[in-house]
């Protein structure tokens, strides 16, 4: 395997939402084609990549420092003994002469590699992903279907609390049990009137509904809000602080019984490790949210799931953030907790295959070679025009 060309943009993701730290009016993404000299059915094989919501695309660092590294790189660097692709030899080439520390957008660009690397990867030995990755890194039987939630719930210019409900019950009604909603945005006493306004769609039920704050609070804003909403026994409380102040998450979880999440906004293994040293995490209750794609990638996802098995940790307590494939599809072969979906938004890069079908909060995998890219036509159109 020899890779021919490499071909990197970017495509819009923009919405008029916002969470309680910024708004999406100018969001984007980076895009990769990584192209290779396999041809099946007449045409090279194609691995596609490309970065989670939440950070911008990453042109500049995948052109000037990256990508060149990589297509330098001497073919067989790439190969295990067998000679087949290897996606985790990459990081290091891609790595090369870089100092530690400093973990951000650099991360976002290695990740839409290593994505688009085990996308090729997986297409070559005509596997889905999840069951490619399950044979390699997992015990070979990867779960047949994902617990997902759907993330919405945001704030928009006129949006009532009429319309917030009609956007949950749009989620019920796609077969998801388990929603989530912006806090923090609004004051107290308003988020409290939005939450009991979901929680009446659900039928009370608070253990159905999460809440994420984007990193907003402070210590006493997080133990007011904490007081506030613990008695309706919610899914969970989500990115209360800061995501680097552990001090924050380790006396809010001396306070609030109910479960916490956070981890999307950490980048790597260290990261994350001082998370679960400092962060005050509790792994009979908490959930860790690390987005592969923006922490450079699934290889280095593979060395944080290795972490956390040795400091106690269940993969079940890990619900990647990202609602898109690529981490769909690692839930399923490393057994996670469940995966984050965006019924309505980031569109053409979130959510599933066109035809995925969601009941009960459980989602099946696409059959179809690599992430799947192929069969969400809108995003795949994208990708195509990228190196056509």
């Amino acid at each position: 395997m020899r890779i021919q060309s490499v071909h990197e943009g970017v495509v819009p993701i923009s919405s008029s939402i916002r969470n309680a730290w910024i708004d999406f009016s100018s969001m984007d993404c980076s895009i990769v084609a990584i192209v290779s000299d396999v041809v099946r059915d007449g045409k090279p094989v194609v691995g596609y990549g490309f970065n989670s919501n939440g950070r911008y695309s990453a042109g500049e660092i995948l052109r000037r420092r990256i990508l060149p590294r990589l297509t330098a790189a001497e073919p067989d660097a790439l190969l295990d003994e067998a000679g087949e692709l290897d996606p985790t030899r990459a990081w290091s080439i891609m790595m090369n002469n870089e100092k530690p520390g400093g973990h951000g957008e650099r991360s976002v660009a290695v990740g839409v590699v290593d994505m688009a690397l085990f996308d090729l990867a997986a297409k070559i030995a005509g596997q889905p992903l999840y069951r490619y990755l399950s044979d390699r890194y997992g015990d070979g039987q990867p779960d047949d279907k994902v617990f997902v939630y759907a993330a919405g719930g945001y704030y928009a210019p006129g949006k009532g609390l009429s319309d917030l409900q009609d956007e949950m019950r749009a989620f019920l009604d796609q077969g998801y049990r388990v929603v989530k909603m912006k806090i923090g945005g609004a004051d107290l006493s308003e988020d409290l009137k939005r939450i009991e306004a979901v929680l009446d769609v659900l039928d009370g039920d608070g253990s159905r509904l999460a809440v994420d704050v984007n990193g907003r609070f402070d210590l006493d804003s997080a133990l007011r809000y904490g007081r506030a909403i613990e008695p309706y026994g919610l899914f969970w409380y989500e990115e209360v602080g800061d995501p680097l102040d552990y001090r924050l998450n380790a006396v809010l979880s001396e306070h609030y019984s109910g479960p916490i999440a956070t981890g999307e906004n950490l980048f790597s293994v260290q990261d994350a490790r001082n998370l679960i040293r400092y962060g005050g995490m509790r792994p009979d209750r908490d959930y860790l949210q690390f987005d592969p794609a923006l922490s450079y990638g699934l290889t280095e996802y593979l060395r944080t799931q290795q972490m956390l098995a040795q400091h106690g940790w269940s993969s079940r307590r890990c619900i990647p953030h990202g609602g898109h494939q690529f981490s769909l599809h690692i839930a399923a072969a490393l057994k996670l907790g469940g995966n984050e979906s965006y019924p309505g938004e980031f569109q053409p890069t979130g959510g599933f295959a066109d035809d995925a079908v969601v009941r009960d909060s459980r989602v099946g995998l696409t059959e179809i070679p690599g992430i799947g890219f192929e069969g969400k036509q809108a995003f795949y159109d994208v990708l195509r025009r990228l190196h056509e």
